[in-house]
């Protein structure tokens, strides 16, 4: 398969379609990477019962995340040990994504401003994300596992995480020159 892979890449190189498909494995694994530490980072954090800060609680409301009683609020508050784990996830497979992507699928060089670009859109997205992960598990509360309604809203960030990098990636940050 890897001799396949290296065939390909060889012939159709920077192609748009060819860096499409790449780009739509490096997701594939970054969502896998992502699932994985969504299951095992709330081992670490689901104890941490510190209300968020004000300015993150509009984001974040209790109210709108969760219909029933749960142990993420405390005081009406959604506590860090919900946010964190979510987040987390969701920044470390990014991370992964980004180097994977800059190095196989569009062989871009690294620089310090589409780093930067990338973390400040990133961190946009990881806050829009961490709460659409919130609100659909939230929604699957009750009704399913929390292991999979945590697999089930990951999915639903990935998708619209992937519908801004891809162009982002391609036509921004690692642009032929």
């Amino acid at each position: 398969m890897l001799k396949l892979f290296r065939k390909l890449d060889q012939k159709y190189g920077n192609k748009a379609w060819w860096q499409f498909i790449k780009f739509n494995m490096v997701s594939f694994s970054t969502t896998f990477v992502q699932m994985i530490l969504a299951l095992i980072i709330p081992l670490f954090f689901d104890s941490f019962r510190q209300p968020l800060p004000d300015f993150l609680r509009g984001i974040f409301d209790a109210k709108v995340l969760f219909q029933e009683e749960s142990p993420y609020v405390v005081n009406g508050a959604v506590t860090w040990g919900y946010v964190l784990p979510l987040f987390l996830s969701n920044f470390i497979g990014n991370l992964y994504g980004y180097f994977m992507n800059m190095r196989f699928t569009f062989k871009g060089k690294f620089s310090k401003r589409s780093m930067a670009i990338y973390l400040a859109v990133m961190f946009t997205l990881i806050l829009i994300s961490t709460w659409l992960q919130g609100r659909v598990i939230s929604l699957l509360q009750g009704k399913t596992s929390m292991a999979f309604a945590r697999i089930l809203a990951n999915c639903a960030a990935g998708m619209f995480q992937y519908a801004v990098l891809f162009p982002l990636e391609k036509f921004v940050l690692f642009k032929e020159k």
